[in-house]
C-alpha cells in the first residue's frame, strides 16, 4: 500500500514535530551530499531548529566561509578582496587619472580658455572646427524648426477640412429639412386648408364664446329697455310713412 499524503502544515505536537524535523534533516542532508558527488556542485547548507541548534553540511572540497563570501560577492553585497591586485589597481587608476586630465586640456580651448598659449594656426583650426560645429547645430535646429511648422500645417488642413465638412452637413441638413417641408405642404395642400380653416372656425367659437359669457356682467343699473328701443326702427325718419295727427 502507498503512503498517504501529508498536509503541509505546521504540526502542533512538540515530540512529533521533533521526530519529523530529525528525519527529515537526515534526509535533506543525504540528498544534498549526492547532488553535490553527482553534480559536482559545491552546496552549503545551514539549518536551525526550533531550538536554536545548529546543523550544517558543505560540499567537499569547499567551506562553509568560502561559500559564504562567494555568495556575498557574487550578490554584491560585498566588494571581492583586491590585496593581491592592489598595486595594479593603484596603476590603472593613475592612468586613468592622467587621461582624464589630458580630455579636459584639450577642452579648454573650446570654451574660450587658455587661448594665449595657443599659436595662430591652432586658433585657424580651433575657429574652423568651432563654425562646423555651430554649421552643425544650426542645420539640426532648422531641422526641427522644418518638422514642427510640418506638423502644424497639417493640424491646420485637418482642422479647416474639419470645419469645411461640418459647414456642409450644417447647411445640406438645413436644406433637407426646408425641402421636405415644402414638399409636405404642396402634397397636402387639402389638409393643410383643413387645418387652417379649423384655425380659423376655432379663432371665431372663441370669440363668440367670449361675448357670450361678457352679457352677463352687464351692470345691473342699465335700463334694459333703451336698449330694446334701441333695436325698433325710427318711424319719424322714415319717409313712406305718413304722419297723422
Amino acid at each position: 500500500m502507498g503512503r498517504g499524503k501529508i498536509e503541509i502544515k505546521k504540526i502542533e505536537n512538540k515530540t512529533s514535530r521533533q521526530v519529523t524535523f530529525s528525519k527529515r534533516r537526515n534526509g535533506l542532508i543525504k540528498k544534498t551530499r549526492e547532488l553535490s558527488v553527482l553534480c559536482d556542485a559545491h552546496i552549503g547548507l545551514i539549518v536551525f531548529s526550533a531550538t536554536g541548534k545548529l546543523t550544517q553540511y558543505c560540499s567537499e572540497h569547499s567551506n562553509m566561509p568560502q561559500l559564504i563570501d562567494r555568495y556575498l560577492t557574487k550578490e554584491g553585497l560585498q566588494l571581492p578582496d583586491l590585496n593581491d591586485d592592489r598595486d595594479d589597481l593603484r596603476h590603472e587608476i593613475e592612468i586613468l587619472r592622467r587621461e582624464t586630465c589630458k580630455l579636459e586640456l584639450r577642452l579648454r580651448p573650446y570654451h574660450g580658455h587658455d587661448l594665449a598659449s595657443i599659436p595662430r594656426h591652432e586658433l585657424d583650426g580651433l575657429e574652423q572646427q568651432l563654425e562646423h560645429s555651430v554649421h552643425k547645430v544650426r542645420e539640426r535646429k532648422k531641422e526641427l524648426l522644418q518638422q514642427q511648422l510640418g506638423n502644424l500645417s497639417r493640424k491646420r488642413r485637418m482642422l479647416e477640412d474639419d470645419n469645411n465638412n461640418m459647414y456642409r452637413w450644417l447647411h445640406d441638413e438645413h436644406r433637407t429639412g426646408i425641402e421636405f417641408q415644402q414638399a409636405e405642404i404642396e402634397t397636402k395642400p387639402m389638409e393643410y386648408q383643413q387645418f387652417l380653416e379649423q384655425v380659423q372656425y376655432y379663432n371665431d367659437h372663441h370669440q363668440q364664446q367670449s361675448i357670450v359669457l361678457q352679457l352677463p356682467t352687464l351692470p345691473s343699473e342699465i335700463d334694459l329697455s333703451y336698449h330694446l328701443q334701441l333695436a325698433q326702427p325710427n318711424l319719424q325718419n322714415d319717409p313712406t310713412i305718413t304722419r297723422v295727427d
